[in-house]
Parts: structure tokens; sequence; C-alpha cells
């Protein structure tokens, strides 16, 4: 369903708070997300700025956009889902495999108290750095580099949020992931995958398939080749 009311024409400016609020009762409370906090976040988050200004228009309508380098922004109901499912207080460190636009981090800096959040495309990580600096999130953290190795200087993390498509979990955020801790994760095939819930309990990890999904490739050394994820 795409959100109702956009229009662009004749230098029409949205009245992007009506359509976050449309968004909210529309395409994330009606598909069962109960958590207030999530709810909150995505309310106060201003999703258009995190888009490519031609792409604005588009920003609230449930689908993912892109911002370029072949990357998405996710649909906002796989944001608050994926969130959600982390299950955060307010006391956790959290890390993000996969920064994009820096929307996820923005949303899980409302929630957290830090964010490490890390990109492979130095274009991306420059774009998102600037903008969530912009915004005033002092909480999130922009890393360039290959998130597949997690980020090894920060571990433990209490919740880990991988926001692309794995073959299998990558060890090293398995590593990374403190006793009692959770991480959300797409995996499967290139073109399909499972979202999967991981808990560390007692040293043990235990998997929860949540639900299908369709996410762009992870690449990196634990992830999938840059040739077979083009």
């Amino acid at each position: 369903m795409l959100s109702r009311g956009v229009d662009t024409s004749a230098g029409t400016i949205p009245d992007w708070e009506s359509l976050r609020r449309l968004m909210l009762a529309e395409q994330i409370r009606k598909r069962g997300i109960r958590s207030p906090g999530v709810l909150a976040a995505m309310e106060r988050v201003p999703r258009h700025l995190f888009v490519p200004e031609e792409l604005m228009a588009r920003s609230y309508n449930d689908e993912p956009v892109p911002i370029g380098e072949r990357q998405t922004i996710s649909q906002p109901y796989m944001v608050a889902a994926m969130t959600e499912a982390l299950e955060l207080h307010g006391h956790e460190r959290v890390l993000e495999i996969g920064a994009g636009s820096g929307y996820q981090a923005a949303i899980l800096g409302e929630l957290a108290c830090e964010v490490i959040t890390i990109e492979a495309r130095a274009s991306l990580a420059d774009a998102a750095r600037e903008r969530l600096a912009r915004l005033g999130y002092s909480n999130v953290r922009v890393v360039t580099g290959d998130g597949t190795h997690g980020w090894g200087e920060g571990a433990p993390f209490d919740a880990i949020l991988v926001a692309a498509a794995a073959p299998q979990v990558p060890g090293p955020l398995i590593e990374q992931l403190a006793e009692g801790g959770r991480m959300v994760i797409p995996v499967g095939k290139s073109d399909r995958q499972m979202l999967t819930r991981i808990r560390k309990s007692g040293g043990d990890i235990v998997q929860e398939e949540l639900f299908l999904c369709q996410f762009v490739p992870l690449q990196g050394e634990h992830g999938w080749p840059a040739a077979s994820a083009e």
C-alpha cells in the first residue's frame, strides 16, 4: 500500500509529519508492531531526509527506496519489525551491519545507549555520517569497513542488526554478541531469506525463524563474494 497524499507538483511541499503518522497507522500498527518505543522512534525520525532528494516523495511509501550504490533504505515495516525483534530497553550497545543511508541507525539511536554502524561503501558511509551528525545523533558512530567481521574493538554488543542478506550467520558476529544478547539477520539465498533472531544464552546459540524477506546481499569475507552478489 502506498502512502496517500504525496504531491510534489507545482512546488508543493508535502506534510511530512502527517505522512509519517499515516505510515505508522497503515503500515506498521496494522501489521502488529506493538512496542511503544519502536512506534515512537518511527514517528520521530524524518525518513524523507534519508533518501535522495529526487525520491523524497516515495520516502513514506510501503516499499524500499534506492539510495545509490545498488543499495536501498528498507521498507518502513521491515525497519520496525527488525528493531522490535531486538527487544531494546535503552541501555544497550548495538552493532548494525549495513549503514546504508543511516535511517535504521537513527531508529536504533532513539532506542539504545550507543550504536556502531558499519558500511562497506565509503560514499554511503560518509553521507550517513554527515546526515546523522547534522540530525544530532551523537550516540551513533559510522564506520567504513567489511561488516561481516563485525567490530571487535567494541565487542561484546547487547544487540546486533544485520541489514543485508547473508548465506549463513557470520561467525565473528556470533562471537561479538554478548551473553543474553540478540541478533536479527536475514539468512538464505541471495534472492530470498528467512529473517532470523539469534539469542546467546549460557554460551548456547538459539535460532528462531521470524518470517520470509528479501534483502540486498551482504558482501564481505563472511558474506557473499562481490561477483555472486552482483
